[in-house]
């Protein structure tokens, strides 16, 4: 069941949707992330909001542009709000100190993100984070999402069976060159917008530091060590699978 509580702030698509990108509210609760997304002054919204119980409001059609995204780019689209679907997921984020996501939410993130893939065609590799657009100044929806979930439902991309030291490779200063640039491609391949050419700069620790968050949870530093190299190759192949 999901409720109908309309956000005026919306306008036409100029895109063909090919992604659905999932965010945390980062708020006290659902209520007070709905009357934002829904303040005409606030100027965001998104598609549905999802509350900790599982329950499910729809603000904007999806068939028009909600304003989710902000400023970012993935596979090489800057217009992410028009080439999208947004879910905004009511958990507090890290200012509240990452709370857990519930199952009831997790079950009901499942359920809606596997509807909004079959309506629009759009494909796993498809399926986002927040993060992953605008890594420089987003983080969520967090080291706490469970997207291996999402991923065993057909709801994005998971690695399996990927293994690596931790010895750092590739940071500041250190491991710039071919190995490098070869890593920075496949980045770019799985979506990343301009990871780097073969120097480790700002801006690679922060595309590597949002590729952890969302496949190495456990240590998000923005250093390539060889899990995450290896977990880089691992993503980038799945990408072009699915």
């Amino acid at each position: 069941m999901i409720e109908d509580r309309p956000s005026p702030n919306f306008n036409d698509r100029t895109r063909p949707v090919s992604m659905l990108v999932l965010h945390y509210t980062g708020m006290d609760d659902a209520e007070s992330a709905i009357e934002r997304l829904r303040d005409p002054n606030a100027g965001v919204s998104a598609h549905y909001v999802v509350a900790e119980d599982g329950s499910v409001s729809r603000l904007v059609a999806e068939d028009k542009r909600a304003w989710h995204a902000g400023a970012g780019a993935w596979r090489g689209e800057t217009d992410v709000n028009s080439a999208s679907i947004g879910v905004e997921i009511v958990n507090g984020g890290h200012c509240y100190g990452l709370p857990d996501f519930p199952d009831a939410q997790i079950g009901a993130v499942i359920a809606l993100a596997q509807g909004v893939l079959q309506r629009w065609d759009i494909k796993p590799s498809g399926v986002l984070g927040h993060s992953d657009l605008a890594p420089e100044r987003k983080l969520d929806p967090g080291e706490r999402f469970r997207w291996r979930e999402l991923a065993a439902a057909g709801v994005g991309v998971w690695p399996t069976n990927v293994t690596g030291d931790q010895t750092v490779r590739h940071g500041p200063g250190r491991g710039s060159g071919e190995t490098l640039a070869r890593l920075q491609e496949r980045l770019r391949a799985i979506g990343y917008a301009e990871p780097g050419e073969g120097e480790y700069a700002p801006r690679t620790r922060a595309v590597v530091a949002a590729f952890q968050r969302r496949f190495r949870a456990s240590r998000v530093d923005g250093l390539i060590d060889g899990e995450t190299a290896n977990l880089i190759e691992a993503v980038a192949t799945l990408t072009q699978r699915a």
